[in-house]
């Protein structure tokens, strides 16, 4: 061993062993606060050393709403900002299906079917069937497309008169909801119709007035045993039996117009020998060599309720028949216009003969100073007041009521 060698225990640094023990001692109590005397006190790593003296992270206060002062701590703590939705206006998507069917009950034709474009829910309830109950497509010049969609609505109330339809295209075989439909003075194929008629078994009113029909239209509508209004004003191409057929079978009708239609003799015995005895306003005009007298006797027996009859340009028409018209007890109004062999000295005493009669139209026959003498003959009587005829039509000549149909307003309505 070398002389400036020492043992271990001998070393300087270690004599200050004890004073540190006895120091430790007083400082006992500080350990806990001092985290010097902790880093000294342990075996430790320069690197461990330098994590205990590093600053002390931040501690993520847990802010809880309306907690911050638990157990008597008091902490000002930020609260995060969140974002805040404006509470100005509500969500479409929110809304309930009965409150956006009722929006959407407002809008017009066009911007219904705009709004259906907008996602599939809206498109589901733009065809909810209580937003088609009634439509108005009058004067649409291609309406093919429009009513091949409107009738899978299930829609009530169609009307489009005086429109174009080129031909239709229907994917399912079901009946449709019809209950009113109006397509007077239409272009529309027999096929088409025939389609359409088909799948008809509600209607109760119906006018396919001045359209080309056919013996498969006309076994349709006996299929419609609620048919109340029946329009087939200067219809043609149907046979006097399907006539005969339908008329039997529809035995509700109340209104019918089967004026002007080309028919023949058979045609109309046809239809005095069926009607039912439910119609009470009927028009029959139009047919100067094929009504008789005979024809008339058996009209009043089978409808003696009859309140409005129109045999207006019947020329085989003369003053016996009056006596047989007599018969209807509640006629109300009475249309003998152009049947030119009835004289005026025959209607001179009709206010006596018809005692509810109310209205007569005799156009053509009583003109000019006659027809003053005749309105003083009769002046409970008005005379040429209506010069055309209402009976079974969907509408009359008045503007006001213009988009309406047997008084009843289609809401959807296609603007030109």
């Amino acid at each position: 061993m070398q002389k400036h060698s020492m043992p271990l225990q001998e070393l300087p640094c270690l004599s200050l062993q004890g004073s540190m023990l006895s120091h430790s001692k007083r400082t006992n109590k500080r350990r806990s606060r001092d985290p010097l005397s902790d880093g000294l006190d342990t075996e430790c790593t320069p690197t461990e050393l330098i994590q205990q003296w590093s600053p002390c992270h931040k501690h993520q206060r847990l802010v809880g709403k309306g907690k911050e002062n638990d157990e008597n701590q008091f902490v000002l703590a930020r609260r995060s900002r969140r974002k805040t939705e404006s509470t100005s206006c509500v969500s479409w998507d929110h809304l309930p299906d009965e409150l956006l069917l009722r929006i959407l009950f407002c809008l017009p034709l066009q911007d219904l079917l705009r709004s259906s474009v907008v996602c599939k829910r809206w498109h589901r309830l733009a065809f909810d069937e209580s937003l088609w109950h009634g439509v108005d497509l009058e004067g649409m010049k291609d309406a093919s497309l429009a009513l091949q969609q409107v009738l899978t609505t299930r829609v009530r109330m169609l009307r489009c008169p005086r429109t174009f339809v080129e031909e239709l295209h229907f994917t399912g075989s079901g009946p449709v909801d019809l209950a009113l439909l109006d397509l007077s003075s239409s272009i529309i194929p027999t096929s088409a119709l025939e389609s359409i008629m088909s799948r008809c078994r509600q209607l109760e009113c119906l006018s396919l007035e001045g359209l080309q029909l056919s013996d498969n239209i006309i076994s349709s509508l006996s299929e419609n045993p609620n048919l109340l209004q029946l329009n087939l004003g200067g219809c043609s191409s149907f046979s006097a039996p399907a006539l005969a057929e339908m008329l039997k079978s529809c035995t509700r009708i109340e209104q019918l117009n089967i004026s002007w239609c080309d028919f023949s003799n058979d045609h109309v015995k046809s239809v005095v020998n069926n009607l039912s005895p439910s119609v009470t306003r009927l028009n029959l005009s139009g047919y100067r060599e094929n009504l008789t007298l005979d024809d008339v006797k058996l009209l009043v027996t089978r409808c003696p309720d009859i309140q409005t009859l129109d045999l207006s340009d019947s020329t085989l028409l003369m003053a016996d028949s009056l006596p047989v018209l007599q018969q209807l007890k509640n006629l109300q109004h009475l249309s003998l216009s152009r049947c030119y062999h009835i004289h005026l000295a025959a209607l001179t005493d009709l206010g006596n003969t018809f005692p509810v009669l109310s209205l007569l139209d005799v156009f053509g026959i009583v003109n000019g100073s006659h027809l003053s003498s005749l309105k003083k003959e009769m002046p409970n009587i008005s005379i040429n007041a209506r010069p055309f005829s209402s009976i079974a039509r969907p509408s009359s000549a008045s503007r006001l009521t213009k988009h309406y149909m047997w008084s009843r307003k289609c809401r959807l309505r296609f603007s030109l």
